[in-house]
C-alpha cells in the first residue's frame, strides 16, 4: 500500500477539528441573541415564563460557549505545524485579522460572560441586561472576522505578493472583500436558523411529553416564528451568495451544477452520480433549463463548464455536488417547516399538531448537518487552492513534517474529540431532561429565581 501523502492527511486533520469546532459557535451566536431576546421581553413584561427561559438556556449556552473555546485552540496551532508555508506566505493578512477577532470579538465575549452567568444578584437588572447584549453582540463580532478572513481565502483582494508573501495595499479591500458580506449575513442566518430549529424541536419534545407550564409552549412559539423568518431569509441570501460565487469563482459553481461542458440551457441536475475521470455523470435527472434559468435569470443563460479548467484545477466534484444538494434540500425542507406552523398558528391549533411537531422533534440536529455541507461546499470547492487562484494547497504545507506525524496526530484528535462530544451530550441531555424550571415544581418564587445563579436551579425529587 502507498504511503499517504501528508497533504491528504493535513486536509483531512483540518477539516475534521474545523468540522466539529463549527457545530459550537453556529450554535451560540444565534442562542446568545435568543437569550438577548428572552431577557428584553422579561424586562418588558415582568413575565417570569422569559426569565424561566432565560435560565435554562442560558446554562446551555454556556456549554456550547466552553466547547467551541476548547475544539478551536487546535486550530490556530495547526497552521503552523501542518500550514507552515500558508501562514508564512499569507500571515501578513490572516494574521491580523484572526487577531483583531481575539482582541475585540472573544474579549468582549470573555469579558462579559462572566456576568451574564454569575451576575444575577450581583449586578442590576439592566446592566445583567447590557452583558447579555454584549456577549451576543461579540459572538456575531466574532463572525464577522472569521469570515472576513475566510472569504478572502475565497475571493482575494487589496493584497499583493511580494517576496514570496502576501503584503497589504488597501485593508478596506482586504476585509471587505468581494465575497465577505454575501457570505457573512448567509453564516450569521444560518446560526440562527440553526438555534431556531434546536429550541423549536426541544420545545416539541416538551411538549409532546405533557408540559403544562406553558414555558415549553412560548419557546416553541418563538422558535417556529424564527423558522418561518430565517428559512426564506437564508433561501434569498443563499441565491445571491451563489450568483456572487458565480462571478467569481465559476468552476465551484459548475461542481455544485455538476456541469461538465459550458453551454446555454443547462438542466438543474437533481440526481446523479458525477464521474471525475471520465468528465461525465451517470443516472442524470434534472430538469430541463433549470440551472440556467437560476444561475443566468434565463433559461438561454451560459454556465460554465468544468472542462474549462484543466483536471488539476478542478475541485472533487462529487463531495462538492452532494453537499450542495443535501443543503439545498434541508433549506427548502426548513421553508416547509415554518410555513406548516404558520398554517398551524393561522387555525389556532399550533400546539395540537402532532405531526407538526413529531417534524420539529426530527429536524432538531438539521440545522447542524445544512451549515456543515454549506462548509464543504464553500472550503471543498475551493480547492485546489487555499487562496483562491494564487496559492496551491500543495504549495502551502510544512515541508518537513512527516505523514507519519500528522496520522498519529489526527488519531489522537478522534479520540480526544469523540471523549469531549461524547460528554457535551451527556451533559446537554441532562439538562434537556431536566428542562425549564417552573414555580409549581421547584418551589421557588419569581423574585427568588431573579436572584438565583445560573445553574442552581434543581428540579424537585
Amino acid at each position: 500500500m502507498p504511503p499517504i501523502d501528508p497533504e491528504i492527511l493535513g486536509r483531512l486533520q483540518f477539516a475534521f477539528t474545523v468540522s466539529f469546532h463549527i457545530l459550537f459557535p453556529t450554535f451560540t451566536i444565534g442562542l446568545a441573541g435568543y437569550l438577548t431576546l428572552l431577557e428584553w421581553r422579561w424586562l418588558r413584561t415582568r413575565d417570569d415564563t422569559f426569565l424561566r427561559l432565560y435560565k435554562f438556556w442560558v446554562k446551555v449556552f454556556a456549554l456550547a460557549f466552553g466547547m467551541g473555546v476548547v475544539s478551536g485552540l487546535v486550530l490556530s496551532y495547526q497552521f503552523g505545524t501542518n500550514w507552515s508555508e500558508f501562514s508564512r506566505i499569507t500571515g501578513p493578512v490572516l494574521g491580523p485579522l484572526l487577531g483583531f477577532e481575539v482582541l475585540t470579538a472573544f474579549f468582549l465575549e470573555a469579558g462579559f460572560l462572566g456576568i451574564m452567568l454569575f451576575g444575577w444578584d450581583k449586578v442590576g437588572e439592566r446592566l445583567h441586561f447590557l452583558a447579555t447584549s454584549l456577549v451576543a453582540f461579540g459572538t456575531a463580532l466574532s463572525a464577522f472576522w472569521i469570515l472576513s478572513a475566510n472569504s478572502w481565502m475565497q475571493t482575494p483582494a487589496g493584497a499583493s505578493i511580494v517576496d514570496g508573501h502576501f503584503v497589504v495595499d488597501d485593508w478596506i479591500a482586504v476585509i471587505f472583500n468581494p465575497s465577505f458580506v454575501y457570505r457573512f449575513l448567509h453564516m450569521v442566518t444560518a446560526s440562527y436558523l440553526t438555534t431556531s430549529l434546536v429550541i423549536s424541536g426541544i420545545s416539541a419534545f416538551y411538549i409532546l411529553r405533557g408540559d403544562t407550564t406553558g414555558t415549553a409552549r412560548r419557546a416553541f412559539s418563538i422558535a417556529m416564528w424564527g423558522v418561518l423568518i430565517l428559512a426564506p431569509l437564508q433561501v434569498l441570501l443563499g441565491d445571491q451568495h451563489g450568483l456572487n460565487t458565480l462571478e467569481h469563482q465559476p468552476i465551484k459553481v459548475a461542481a455544485m451544477e455538476g456541469n461538465w461542458t459550458t453551454k446555454s440551457n443547462v438542466p438543474l441536475v437533481l440526481f446523479a452520480i458525477p464521474d471525475q475521470d471520465k468528465e461525465t455523470n451517470h443516472l442524470e435527472v434534472g430538469i430541463p433549463s433549470g440551472a440556467s434559468l437560476i444561475l443566468k435569470h434565463s433559461t438561454d443563460g451560459v454556465v460554465p463548464g468544468l472542462k474549462d479548467v484543466p483536471a488539476a484545477d478542478r475541485p472533487p466534484v462529487g463531495i462538492v455536488f452532494w453537499s450542495f444538494r443535501l443543503m439545498v434540500g434541508l433549506g427548502f425542507l426548513f421553508v416547509a417547516l415554518g410555513l406548516w406552523g404558520l398554517w398551524a398558528r393561522w387555525r389556532g391549533r399550533l400546539y395540537d399538531t402532532r405531526p407538526l411537531k413529531w417534524l420539529a422533534v426530527a429536524l432538531t440536529p438539521a440545522g447542524f448537518v445544512a451549515t456543515l455541507a454549506g462548509w464543504f461546499v464553500t472550503e471543498v470547492g475551493r480547492q485546489p487552492y487555499t487562496v483562491y487562484g494564487l496559492l496551491r494547497t500543495v504549495d502551502s504545507t510544512s515541508p518537513s513534517v512527516a505523514a507519519s506525524a500528522i496520522a498519529t496526530t489526527l488519531t489522537i484528535f478522534l479520540i480526544v474529540y469523540g471523549g469531549l462530544f461524547g460528554a457535551f451530550l451527556y451533559y446537554l441531555s441532562k439538562l434537556i431532561r431536566q428542562g425549564p424550571s417552573a414555580p409549581d415544581t421547584t418551589g421557588e418564587t419569581p423574585e427568588a429565581m431573579r436572584g438565583a445563579r445560573p445553574g442552581l436551579v434543581v428540579p424537585a425529587e
